[in-house]
């Protein structure tokens, strides 16, 4: 892990599908599973195309946990509104040193784990923060999105609780300005059965799509809204809705519009099903919910759940000389 120094308070706020004029490429961060207590840590990669990634660090961890359950998963990156400051949040969890889903599931942690960073070199953390409610068995696959229509953020994870004795997960959410101090958590999405791993983009359009994995049939949906806080509606015809054996679904814009030229996303999904990690699906037409399956992607390593951000070049050349070239 790279030496911490202190950061200036900040206030964040989330740039979501921001294109840089300063285009630079692409960070990938990851964990690569539960086999040693390492790969349940906080890996990176790099691309300048956002198809074709490289790891960093020699392919070691670049943020290890030391707090909590002593394992991460699922982490997610954001970037504050002036660009100039990072958060990684992500689940506190250890499969490989606790050995239990049920435990996990029933009596795991009530806390996400925050890292803080102005340059994505240099990391204030781990630090536990609890966010979860008191009778909550789990807190997993923490993300967040800023909303203009409040000023802040929201954070959002799926959790079990003792209330239903752990009969499902649903989403929760809590408010936060500085991913210091949380609103009390609440219920953000109820579904008949088992629901985890919500992913949010705010598209071209300006409208919310949102991403989540449906237990009842091991696939995954889609929906859209004006609002974080919705009425959120299916996006009629979404192509992948019966793509079995896929989680951790995650959005990014690979190549912003141009002139003459729709942009392109890329929805990357995790096919826990056969261990393969994650794939690529991707669409001209975000709205439309036409997604195909992706060429000319690659990847270092089996990638799990994790996030993707738009770099800069003066960020893509940083990580390059923190944790050296990509492939080197």
């Amino acid at each position: 892990m790279r030496p911490m120094r202190k950061l200036l308070p900040f206030l964040f706020l989330l740039l979501t599908g921001t294109a840089f004029a300063d285009d630079g490429g692409f960070l990938f961060v990851t964990f690569r599973g539960e086999q040693s207590p390492m790969t349940e840590q906080i890996y990176f990669a790099l691309s300048k195309d956002g198809r074709n990634w490289t790891a960093l660090n020699d392919g070691k961890p670049v943020l290890v946990s030391d707090v909590g359950e002593k394992g991460v998963r699922d982490p997610f990156l954001l970037r504050s509104a002036d660009g100039k400051a990072f958060c990684i949040i992500a689940t506190d969890l250890s499969i490989n040193l606790t050995h239990s889903w049920k435990r996990s599931v029933e009596a795991g942690s009530k806390s996400i784990v925050i890292w803080k960073s102005t340059d994505l070199v240099h990391w204030t953390g781990p630090k536990l923060v609890k966010v979860a409610a008191d009778d909550a068995g789990c807190t997993w696959a923490p993300e967040a999105i800023y909303d203009p229509a409040t000023g802040k953020y929201l954070v959002f994870w799926a959790s079990t609780t003792k209330r239903d004795n752990f009969k499902k997960q649903r989403i929760w959410g809590a408010w936060t300005q500085d991913f210091e101090t949380f609103s009390p958590p609440f219920i953000y999405i109820e579904k008949p059965n088992t629901i985890i791993d919500t992913d949010i983009v705010r598209g071209e359009d300006g409208k919310f799509y949102r991403f989540t994995k449906d237990e009842k049939y091991k696939a995954i949906t889609m929906e859209a809204s004006d609002t974080l806080t919705g009425p959120w509606h299916d996006v009629p015809n979404f192509s992948l809705a019966k793509l079995l054996g896929y989680e951790g679904p995650e959005c990014y814009q690979v190549e912003p519009p141009a002139p003459g030229k729709p942009g392109t996303w890329c929805l990357i999904l995790d096919q826990f099903s056969k261990g393969t990690g994650y794939q690529p699906f991707v669409t001209h037409d975000l709205a439309s919910g036409q997604f195909t399956p992706g060429d000319g992607f690659s990847f270092p390593f089996v990638v799990r759940h994790g996030s993707i951000l738009k770099l800069s070049k003066a960020e893509y050349q940083q990580l390059e000389a923190a944790y050296g070239k990509p492939g080197a």
